[in-house]
């Protein structure tokens, strides 16, 4: 049994987690609302994602080098603190530009609240039996948030307001704070200096890349402008790692990368998320423009796929240990691999949701919950102490990183596919379908990716013990 203490801080972490995985899909279900208050375009709206889920996943590095240097539990009240006045302000946006720029600097805040709670979770539960069960639950709200942010953002733009899903924020966040004084241990600053030309060059790189992207959906790959931000954000990246090779305190120590299980669990989740992530943004944009479902409705028709992900919650323990995270995650791959490969034939054909795509999205909540946990657990597998903070960051890197560029490259997938921007909803379903095929994919390369790292090397136990 898990010491009381224990038990408090978890459920500060897990509410500190689905707080910022929310807010990366909260919106989904509201854009429509969104676009007419604010008189934005198709175009735009995507960055109402972006630019939280960019600033998110760019500065989370820095984030968690922030808190082993001045101690995790402050940067924890300085984030959380940070998002709830973020969240107040984008709630209130009078314009689009500072609907954009509140939405970053929350990702900004997360970035700094969710390496710090994930490293306490980290160094807390080291018990096999405890850590195994801290890891289910907080796979399972990471998880599962998607998919609740859709529900709740379509209960408040249909009966409410899309304001209220920021301002909701508030109250949470103060009573966080509240939770996090009383609970929360202090953690010691140490001495160290802050890697930021690694952190500027990352920021640029991923934002390049996703500005590329959507720049070749709406201008074609030939644009000038497409190609320089491609370009230069491969160039940013390039010099990121050739930084974080030189400096000697790197936000990524490159050294946690000289695991292969570690390396597996980092690519793995960030190729997932590509996919995954994709199908909470085209699944109820088909639901509501091809089968005229309202916001609730398209939010409410992710519920047996939010169902079986917490389920997966409760049997995950025994499955691990009975089969060992290896093939765990490979089987819960393939039944996500299979289920978003049907999805793309049923959402071309514009069948109705019922029975087909319910019980579709059932088995890939299933799937999907089979597959958050071992990656998180493959991440931070035999990571020294004064790289926790950098390990946590990095798995949450790879989950917003991959959610961010896999949208990009599949929204460009979805405007080369549709015929016009006043597409009927026979067109509409066909470029879906092309984007969901397209989610297919990048999970077919997560599974590859996990399959090689995983893959035994001739003549090592370690290697073997690995897949067990």
């Amino acid at each position: 049994m898990m010491h009381t203490s224990k038990w408090n801080l978890l459920a500060i972490i897990i509410v500190c987690q689905l707080l910022v995985v929310l807010d990366a899909s909260i919106m989904v279900t509201s854009m429509p609302q969104i676009g007419r208050s604010l008189h934005m375009s198709t175009t735009a709206l995507t960055w109402v994602q972006n630019s939280y889920i960019l600033a998110f996943g760019g500065f989370l590095l820095l984030g968690a080098r922030a808190g082993d240097l001045l101690g995790r539990r402050s940067i924890l009240l300085a984030g959380i603190g940070l998002f709830a006045l973020a969240s107040m302000l984008a709630g209130l946006a009078p314009t689009a530009a500072f609907l954009l720029v509140s939405r970053a600097v929350q990702g900004f805040a997360a970035a700094f609240t969710t390496p710090a709670a994930l490293a306490f979770l980290s160094v807390s539960f080291t018990e096999i039996k405890e850590r195994s069960k801290a890891l289910a639950i907080y796979s399972a709200v990471s998880a599962a948030g998607g998919s609740i942010g859709l529900l709740l953002g379509g209960i408040f733009t249909d009966f409410i307001s899309w304001r209220l899903g920021m301002f909701i924020n508030v109250p949470i966040g103060l009573t966080l704070l509240f939770m996090v004084g009383r609970h929360v241990p202090r953690t010691a600053a140490r001495a160290g200096s802050f890697d930021l030309w690694g952190a500027v060059t990352s920021v640029i790189g991923m934002t390049s890349l996703i500005y590329g992207f959507v720049q070749a959906s709406d201008n074609g790959w030939s644009n000038a402008i497409t190609l320089a931000a491609l370009a230069g954000g491969a160039l940013s990246i390039a010099v990121f790692v050739n930084i974080e090779a030189r400096v000697p305190e790197p936000i990524i120590p490159l050294r946690l990368f000289a695991s292969r299980q570690r390396t597996g669990g980092y690519l793995g989740r960030f190729l997932f998320l590509c996919g995954n992530f994709s199908l909470f943004f085209f699944i109820p944009q088909f639901l509501q423009n091809v089968l005229d479902f309202s916001s609730l409705e398209a939010g409410l028709a992710f519920l047996p796929f939010t169902a079986a992900q917490f389920g997966m919650m409760y049997v995950m323990p025994g499955l691990l240990r009975r089969f060992g995270n290896g093939k765990v995650l490979i089987a819960g791959l393939i039944i996500a691999i299979i289920c978003t490969s049907w999805m793309s034939q049923i959402v071309a054909t514009g069948l109705s949701f019922f029975p087909q795509m319910f019980l579709l999205l059932t088995v890939m909540g299933i799937g999907a919950g089979m597959v958050f946990q071992p990656f998180t657990a493959m991440g931070l597998t035999d990571v020294e102490p004064r790289d926790t903070g950098a390990a946590s960051g990095l798995v949450n890197v790879a989950h917003q990183n991959g959610s961010s560029l896999g949208l990009a490259v599949l929204i460009a997938v979805f405007n080369m596919a549709i015929a016009d921007d006043q597409a009927d909803k026979q067109q509409f379903a066909h470029a879906a379908s092309h984007s969901i095929a397209g989610s297919a994919v990048f999970l077919i390369a997560s599974l590859i990716a996990v399959l090689i790292c995983l893959a035994p090397k001739a003549g090592s136990a370690r290697a073997r013990s690995e897949m067990q």
